[in-house]
């Protein structure tokens, strides 16, 4: 019989010590699993859990194990964090009884690991009471209170202040809200709306997006007709104002440069009601079907997908669109909330490379647009280097490009920056995000 609990460890294995996507392996483990829905429920909590507040977890088992925590057997270590994971964070789960599964689940392992766990659970239930950081030190008290790596937490202080820091720590680690899109070419918004209630689910507006339904209650979205037939798609309401950002009219030659897996191209589409051209790129051709069935289920029939390097010049589409949309590779650090293993796979050299790669996509998409054409750049970070440095970095050397202001109505976490770009910062409905639209003056 599979067991919650192992799935778990077998995941969190993949992820941290493999490097493996937990949305990805999470998914392949319990579809091939026998565990019912409450297990499955288990599994994917504890693993989403324990990736959130691995930093947590592992400077209080630091305490208690004297040598170097990555020099440990990754099972046990496993073994040991989701379980202090549970007797922390989750409160509907007796003390004894996270022990004792513990302790069976290392015993698979070896009878020297089991000792040690129990050793360890038992020893942090006398003394779990003690201060395990350092309070006069600010970086290291946000970092255990909420979870992250010290240089995350010290990039956020020195772009964003103390106060504005904190607030984005603590959006990252909210859980967050199912949002979907309503699909024109198919349905109007108050026809979704009802059938999703009559299919069940609580729901509720859009904190912003026109588009937007924020579901609070149901089951699975993907098992929902509605989804089937193409009436809505799931998508963030950060990743919902990229299309609109863009002044999209019919007819029009659009380019996303960086599509896979088609969600903003996909939402171009729609809004340009599928007339004109959308040419939908990516540099992996396995990535490209991942669009193309998108399109499908949504009833889109304008757009072309092909393999396209970003970072490299192609003549073939020299002014040949009106609109063109880098959503560019990044660090993600505003999807952490979605992707907790985020904080432990990025680093801040893998960022400086990134930075370079997002110059080269933005040198090589400028020449694309026509005259008069407009070029947005969009990422799912929150990191000032990467958003607007890149774009002060872009402006001064093209200076046949301007910004234009963008606006969405007021928010208490949306940035409007006096040159025009916008910065979201990540809550419970809305991912950390940065959108910035550029027009081709000449």
């Amino acid at each position: 019989m599979d067991n919650a609990r192992r799935t778990a460890v077998k995941v969190l294995g993949e992820v941290l010590q493999k490097g493996a996507f937990s949305n990805i392996v999470l998914g392949r483990e319990l579809n091939k699993s026998n565990l019912n829905d409450k297990d499955r429920a288990l599994a994917t909590e504890i693993v989403y859990g324990t990736l959130k507040y691995k930093y947590t977890i592992d400077v209080i088992l630091n305490y208690y194990i004297k040598s170097d925590l990555e020099k440990m057997d990754g099972d046990i270590l496993n073994i040991l964090r989701i379980s202090l994971y549970q007797m922390i964070y989750l409160d509907k789960i007796p003390e004894f009884a996270v022990v004792n599964e513990a302790v069976e689940l290392a015993k698979r392992n070896s009878i020297k690991g089991s000792r040690l766990v129990n050793g360890v659970l038992r020893n942090y239930l006398r003394n779990k009471d003690i201060n395990y950081c350092d309070e006069k030190n600010n970086t290291e008290q946000l970092s255990f209170k909420y979870s992250f790596p010290k240089w995350i937490v010290n990039l956020f202080i020195s772009q964003y202040g103390t106060e504005d820091a904190e607030r984005i720590l603590n959006g990252l680690n909210m859980i967050p809200a199912i949002t979907v899109r309503v699909n024109n070419l198919k349905t109007e918004y108050e026809d979704a709306w009802k059938l999703l209630e009559d299919n069940g689910y609580d729901i509720e507006e859009g904190k912003i997006c026109l588009e937007a339904i924020i579901i609070t209650k149901g089951r699975n979205v993907e098992d929902n007709p509605l989804f089937k037939d193409g009436l809505i798609t799931v998508q963030d309401e950060s990743a919902m104002l990229v299309a609109p950002s863009m002044d999209l009219e019919e007819g029009m030659t659009v380019l996303d440069l960086c599509s896979a897996p088609g969600g903003k191209t996909c939402h171009i589409a729609e809004i340009m009601n599928n007339i004109g051209e959308v040419f939908a790129f990516d540099i992996h051709l396995s990535k490209l079907p991942m669009i193309e069935e998108n399109a499908k289920r949504l009833g889109i029939k304008n757009i072309k997908c092909n393999v396209l390097d970003a970072t490299k010049y192609d003549t073939t589409y020299k002014e040949k669109a009106d609109r063109v949309l880098i959503d560019v590779p990044c660090s993600g650090l505003g999807i952490i909330r979605k992707k907790p293993e985020i904080k432990w796979n990025k680093n801040t050299n893998a960022m400086k490379e990134l930075i370079e790669i997002q110059r080269q996509i933005m040198t090589n998409a400028c020449k694309y647009v026509k005259p008069g054409g407009k070029l947005i750049y969009s990422t799912c970070t929150i990191n000032k280097e990467e958003n607007e440095e890149n774009i002060r970095w872009f402006i001064k050397r093209h200076s046949e490009f301007t910004l234009e202001p963008l606006y969405y109505g007021e928010s208490d976490n949306i940035i409007y920056h006096k040159e025009g770009y916008m910065t979201i910062l990540p809550d419970k409905h809305m991912d950390g995000f940065f959108i910035a639209k550029m027009i081709r003056r000449r």
